[in-house]
């Protein structure tokens, strides 16, 4: 499925980039991780149509197509611009799908407007702040100092982020990154989002009160033992776990057909409830003849 038109929604001190594939049904919006594209998503936006699913991605601030010029580019910014967007597609609620560090902003969007947030998936989670030695963010932040940081970032990417079967468009998209990564802004507005912290998110991790689904790579190599992490979040949060087994930091591209499924599921038993608006009949269609429930 072609990526479709890019779209903009004016925020207070900038232009954020979003895409809408338009269908007549629940609205799912989904944010990418740190240093990324809105595109990491692009594996799953056929299913999302076909299941009848309002699917939107959104850019991070200062990446893909949004502006560069931003005075906060923490968790609470990025979880201000979901809002934004949901309102700005007509209101919720809606659901919420985070990858990396928009997971946190995902926790505090549901705890900031409940009554616009449906539930939420976290995909490869950072939503509290998980200890590393020293030495390890010395190095990381070594990695990225200039001038050599932005092919750093980019060849740690390509080559460490996917250990399990990455996409066969994995190399294209890598490079698409780098290139978006060498306009000018971007690669500051990458630095300066790898500081922001979780710590707020993990204290409101208990007071999500919207149905939850974590989904983690068994080989994610961001989390020193990504199985713990995300057994403990789940347990915090009441969340269903999933495993994507064998892969990386980014299950919607590795396993999109997992992430699919379970997202669709997930609106499945929203609209069951009565928590989003029901898709058209022709969208019902699809999602029962083509995802049958897990």
């Amino acid at each position: 499925m072609e990526a479709p038109e890019t779209r903009f929604i004016d925020r207070p001190d900038g232009r954020l980039s979003y895409d809408d594939n338009g269908v007549d049904g629940p609205l799912v919006i989904a944010a990418p991780g740190m240093g990324d594209l809105r595109h990491s998503y692009r594996h799953i936006r056929q299913p999302m149509a076909d299941g009848g699913i309002r699917f939107v991605t959104m850019d991070l601030r200062g990446m893909g197509e949004s502006s560069t010029d931003w005075t906060d580019l923490d968790d609470a910014a990025v979880a201000s611009d979901y809002l934004a967007l949901i309102r700005e597609l007509g209101g919720g609620p809606a659901m919420l799908v985070g990858n990396s560090l928009s997971c946190a902003s995902a926790v505090l969007a549901a705890t900031d407007s409940p009554d616009d947030v449906a539930g939420i998936m976290l995909l490869g989670p950072f939503v509290r702040d998980v200890p590393t030695a020293w030495w390890q963010k010395a190095a990381f932040t070594a990695m990225l100092m200039p001038p050599w940081g932005r092919s750093a970032w980019v060849g740690y990417y390509r080559k460490n982020m996917y250990p399990g079967s990455p996409p066969p468009d994995h190399d294209a998209y890598v490079d698409a990154l780098d290139a978006n990564l060498r306009e000018p802004g971007r690669y500051a507005s990458f630095r300066a989002i790898t500081s922001s912290s979780h710590e707020e998110s993990e204290r409101r991790l208990d007071r999500v009160d919207t149905p939850v689904v974590v989904v983690m790579g068994t080989a994610d190599p961001d989390f020193p033992d990504p199985k713990a992490e995300a057994r403990q979040i789940a347990d915090i949060m009441g969340a269903k776990l999933v495993w994507s087994k064998g892969s990386g930091h980014y299950p919607q591209a590795e396993t999109p057909d997992l992430v699919a499924d379970e997202l669709i599921e997930m609106v499945r038993i929203m609209v069951a409830h009565d928590r989003v608006a029901e898709p058209s009949e022709e969208g019902r269609d699809h999602c029962e003849d083509e995802h049958p429930a897990q």
